[in-house]
């Protein structure tokens, strides 16, 4: 008996059930973004390692915040004061310099008169101890955990570990993967393409969205055509990656040859068919440690099941902490039909606030597709929404992860 389509959520689950963390290395910090800390990230100094001037000004005397004073040095960055800061005498400081022995405050130079080595206080003061100073440890302590295992490292993070006194990082290797597009209608030449052809337009698709959400390293195989001997041949070829992304010949009709060809290859069906609305024949298949995701050929199909399912089996594997695509909350700018017999993920154009889904909603629409930056999620026969209601969004930019 025929099982019926997979819940979203429970589709995802036993996709992700699948997924095996790839192995650990270390690797150049500077290298390193966008990948996933593979263990903890733990300070290994404290910064800052001293007091610091957070301004620009005059450092004094605890207590010692009214003046007049003498001026006796400079602390400049990376050029301490060698001295001791006595009472009645102040010393020139820069913002990230050393806070010389003796001080406990600094004055903004724009607050005193200066007079040859002469100050006087000409604007805020008296000062409590430990203005505009940062003190050591102020951002954080040498064993303090900085950021948790399946972190994605992001520009900041590099800064933070290199701060952290890291040059090097624990990560998961970076995924490979195959992308295979197949049918006998589908050119290589979109210059030259016959009437009866459409261009491969899903592979470059697919290897685009993945590469352009995280490191992978992404080969493309095709598009290959209707033959069963041919898509067991390129499925065998692509046997170093760890997931294999199909676009095209998961349904059910007599050309749909994808689960025949994982068949013949010794794979074994997880599951297949999801009850969503574009998408529904989704393949899901494992040989050994690899995973193959089986999508759509329509392109609206492919990229939103790529979105759903890919995105998320990639994040798994490169040791992410957080996989799933997050829905943010969103005002509909206007009216939303009732939901049809699944749960549907409508192209949209969010504009910060208020979002419009797409007047085309078939599968095969590029121009809407490539003119939309999100997806409405749509229950299962929800009602018709008016304008103004809130409707769960997912953006499209960034993977859906925040």
């Amino acid at each position: 008996m025929k099982q019926p389509p997979l819940p979203l959520e429970e589709a995802q689950a036993r996709l992700l059930a699948l997924a095996v963390p790839l192995p650990v290395e270390r690797v150049d910090v500077a290298s390193a973004l966008g990948r996933h800390l593979a263990e903890p990230l733990i300070a290994g100094r404290t910064q800052p390692a001293c007091d610091l001037s957070a301004m620009d000004g005059y450092a004094v005397c605890a207590g010692d915040s009214v003046g007049p004073w003498q001026v006796v040095g400079e602390s400049a960055a990376g050029h301490p004061f060698g001295a001791t800061v006595t009472p009645g005498t102040a010393v020139r400081i820069a913002t990230g310099a050393l806070i010389p022995a003796g001080a406990g405050s600094v004055i903004l130079q724009e607050d005193l008169g200066r007079e040859g080595d002469m100050l006087t206080l000409t604007g805020e003061g008296p000062l409590p101890e430990g203005k505009h100073i940062r003190r050591r440890g102020m951002d954080f302590h040498e064993g303090a955990a900085l950021a948790g295992e399946g972190t994605r490292i992001t520009p900041a993070h590099l800064a933070l570990a290199l701060a952290a006194g890291h040059n090097h990082i624990a990560v998961r290797r970076i995924p490979r993967l195959a992308v295979l597009d197949s049918g006998d209608e589908l050119s290589a030449d979109c210059e030259n393409c016959a009437p009866h052809q459409i261009p491969a337009s899903n592979g470059p698709m697919l290897a685009a969205l993945a590469a352009s959400t995280l490191p992978c390293r992404v080969s493309r195989i095709g598009p290959v055509p209707d033959n069963l001997d041919r898509l067991v041949a390129a499925l065998e070829a692509a046997a170093d990656a760890d997931v294999i992304v199909t676009s095209g010949g998961a349904s059910v009709g007599d050309h749909d040859l994808i689960r025949p060809a994982l068949e013949a290859c010794g794979a074994e069906i997880d599951f297949w068919r999801v009850a969503i609305k574009p998408g529904k024949p989704i393949l899901v298949a494992r040989k050994g440690r690899q995973i193959v995701l089986g999508l759509p050929g329509n392109p609206v199909s492919s990229y939103a099941t790529a979105f759903l399912f890919l995105l998320p089996l990639l994040r798994a594997i490169a040791g992410a902490k957080d996989c799933l695509p997050r829905a943010i909350p969103a005002v509909l700018a206007e009216p939303l039909g009732a939901g049809g017999s699944r749960r549907e993920f409508l192209r949209a154009q969010w504009d910060g606030s208020r979002v419009s889904a797409q007047a085309v909603q078939d599968s095969a629409a590029l121009a809407s597709l490539s003119a939309s930056n999100a997806l409405i999620d749509r229950a299962k026969g929800a009602p018709a929404r008016t304008a103004g209601e809130i409707v769960p969004v997912y953006l499209l930019g960034n993977g859906g992860i925040a």
